[in-house]
């Protein structure tokens, strides 16, 4: 007899309890074979004084098992609590949530019928690094991180979903038009992917109106991959479009291990009632028993789910008169599914994994060869509210100039504001000032000699950052205007 498959199990906070019981029920009844690991992790933890409200004895099971299946938990509010569900992702290494985002109409109310896509948000990287910083009275700092290795592994791991189950398009969205250096850099990535999938369509959308269109017209997609940001917030547009996002689960997928979970919170407002939609968590499992190989159970209990719909057995947050028939609770939702496992929809289409059930695997994706990277300046910036004009910024610059550079221009919020604004006076104190090299040859010891002069000269600089070209190709942006 082959060993069953470990998972992790936690039961969550809220509402979390009342829909685990009964979906770990219906993965028992549909054949599901696994051994469980139960944690406890969330608002019992962060009790105890547990910051991040996970302890050793959960990562090791963890790290020990195949896939974590979890119920919603509760992050306190305040200072000094850490996202439990960022924590995990980013430990585990896991670089893709993926969400399918469905309509069920007529049965579930939606302004768009004919959703069906799956959208990749890569995991780790953009604004949610998290590095931010205060460097003025008046200006915070929150750096976007985007990489060529942590944008081919979303953009090929999407491919290789879209291929593997059957579907015909993959959508970038990105707004590289902006951001031409970081977005321009996951755009390019997914062109250059693109090639080696020849048998699929592809497109780019900038993020305004991509966002738009899936709120309006969600049929033109199939497979979204983007940046963690933008996928944060265009797959909680699409969820809602979709009619509710109580309905919807998710996968995330890493070097590491997996997770899996219902897209919505832990509602505990409702919690203790019995009136809990199990629905999420139940899609969320689906997705986890795809990723382990056992497609089958996961397109039984699919196939199960839609029957369910379909016939009119509703929880309170999806009823409704004209569609449906009987108003049940969390636990005889599922009593009603479990009846028809074995069964498919009937005007719904039936679910058919086939290969999707198969966990994808990525070549290795190492990091771009090192290039010829030439230091040509540097970026000092300074914290100086004395004038609000920036002629008289630059003029007392411009005097601290070492050999071998020069202040080339000063900006705020990066529009340019020395030399030759056509309107330099800005409420401001946080200013970019820009020395640039006035030949071939500078070195590390030009630019710590030039923020000794800039600090000598009495200016108190709070960042700084070192200019590069790239073989031929400038590696920083230019100030607006400039």
């Amino acid at each position: 007899m082959s060993k069953k498959m470990p998972i992790t199990v936690a039961y969550g906070d809220g509402i979390g309890p009342e829909i685990m019981t009964p979906t770990l029920e219906i993965l028992d009844a549909a054949g599901a074979e696994f051994d469980i690991e139960t944690i406890t992790i969330g608002e019992e933890m962060f009790k105890k004084g547990v910051m991040n409200g996970i302890d050793d004895s959960a990562w090791d099971s963890l790290f020990r098992t195949d896939a974590f299946l979890k119920a919603p938990i509760t992050t306190p509010q305040g200072g000094g609590f850490k996202s439990l569900n960022v924590t995990v992702r980013k430990t585990m290494r896991m670089f893709a949530n993926v969400r399918p985002c469905v309509s069920y109409h007529p049965f579930v109310k939606t302004t768009q019928p004919n959703m069906d896509m799956v959208i990749f948000r890569e995991n780790e990287e953009d604004l949610y690094a998290g590095i931010e910083h205060r460097q003025t009275a008046n200006v915070y700092q929150c750096l976007k991180l985007i990489s060529e290795t942590g944008s081919e592994k979303i953009i090929r791991y999407a491919f290789e979903y879209a291929r593997s189950a059957g579907r015909k398009k993959v959508s970038c969205i990105s707004k590289d038009n902006i951001m031409k250096m970081a977005d321009g850099l996951f755009h390019r990535t997914f062109d250059r992917v693109a090639k080696d999938y020849p048998d699929l369509e592809t497109d780019h959308w900038i993020v305004d109106i991509g966002a738009a269109r899936i709120a309006s017209r969600p049929e033109v997609f199939d497979v979204v991959v983007t940046e963690n940001l933008y996928g944060d917030i265009i797959s909680d547009i699409a969820a809602e479009v979709s009619g509710s996002v109580g309905l919807g689960g998710s996968s995330n997928i890493g070097e590491h291990g997996a997770m899996f979970e219902a897209i919505h919170g832990s509602a505990p407002d409702i919690a203790g009632q019995g009136i809990a939609n199990p629905s999420g968590l139940i899609h969320g499992a689906i997705l986890m028993l795809q990723h382990i190989g056992q497609g089958q159970v996961a397109e039984k209990i699919h196939n199960a789910w839609l029957k369910t719909i379909e016939d009119g057995v509703h929880t309170g947050d999806i009823y409704k008169e004209e569609t449906s028939k009987h108003k049940v609770g969390t636990q005889d939702f599922a009593k009603a599914l479990m009846e028809r496992l074995g069964e498919k929809p009937e005007k719904f289409k039936p679910v058919s994994y086939g290969k999707a059930s198969k966990k994808i695997e990525l070549p290795k994706i190492s990091l771009p060869k090192a290039a010829d990277r030439k230091l040509v300046g540097v970026d000092i910036f300074v914290n100086w509210n004395e004038s609000a004009d920036a002629n008289k910024l630059g003029d007392a610059l411009s005097k601290t100039a070492v050999e071998g550079l020069k202040l080339e221009v000063i900006s705020t919020k990066g529009l340019m504001m020395w030399p030759g604004s056509v309107n330099p006076v800005c409420e401001s104190d946080h200013w970019c000032c820009r020395f640039t090299a006035t030949g071939d040859n500078i070195t590390h010891d030009h630019i710590i000699q030039q923020i000794q002069a800039v600090q000598g000269a009495g200016f108190d600089f709070v960042k700084t950052e070192n200019l590069y070209h790239f073989g031929d190709q400038r590696g920083y942006s230019l100030a607006q205007g400039q």
